[in-house]
């Protein structure tokens, strides 16, 4: 997986302070993405991920006043990325249990992940997030006003409850 930066104690893109990753990588190629750069797996601002990566990762989660994790992109559930996100989010839960939170944004929306089988990385990636903004940014539906978002049409999903629930449950 390759990782274009990070941003520290963020409060843009998640509730509470955030440290956020962004991913190369996206395959859906919206009109008016606010970062096109990231689509190419391979762009020259990115750069694998790395163990080093993890501890600095691992220390600024591990500051009380830090409430978690979001994965951005690019898209961090892109086939380019699923497989390490999967390992980092088990690892991140191993490490922190529930005391932090990880939120994810994508592209694909709740309803075509949940149509893959339950053994499929992206599905399974589902098992560790609490949080997930879905869906492609739409130009025609930009709004200022939704929080976390950019197009009217993403949606801000509790994870967790909308699994056991098996209906779409929004924060």
């Amino acid at each position: 997986m390759r990782i274009i930066e990070t941003y520290h104690e963020d409060l843009l893109n998640g509730v509470g302070l955030r440290e956020v990753l962004f991913f190369s990588g996206c395959e859906w190629k919206c009109e008016g993405c606010f970062q096109p750069w990231t689509r190419d797996p391979m762009c020259d601002q990115s750069r694998e991920w790395t163990e080093n990566d993890y501890e600095i990762l691992k220390d600024n989660l591990s500051k009380n006043y830090i409430s978690g994790v979001t994965l951005s992109g690019g898209d961090p559930l892109s086939h380019w990325n699923e497989s390490g996100v999967l390992d980092l989010v088990k690892r991140i839960r191993k490490d922190f249990g529930d005391t932090k939170t990880i939120w994810s944004y994508t592209g694909y929306t709740w309803e075509n992940l949940l149509k893959l089988p339950n053994d499929s990385i992206k599905r399974n990636i589902l098992n560790y997030l609490d949080v997930l903004c879905d869906g492609q940014f739409i130009k025609e539906l930009k709004s200022p006003k939704k929080p976390w978002v950019g197009s009217e049409n993403q949606r801000v999903i509790d994870v967790q409850k909308s699994l056991k629930s098996g209906n779409i449950i929004l924060l």
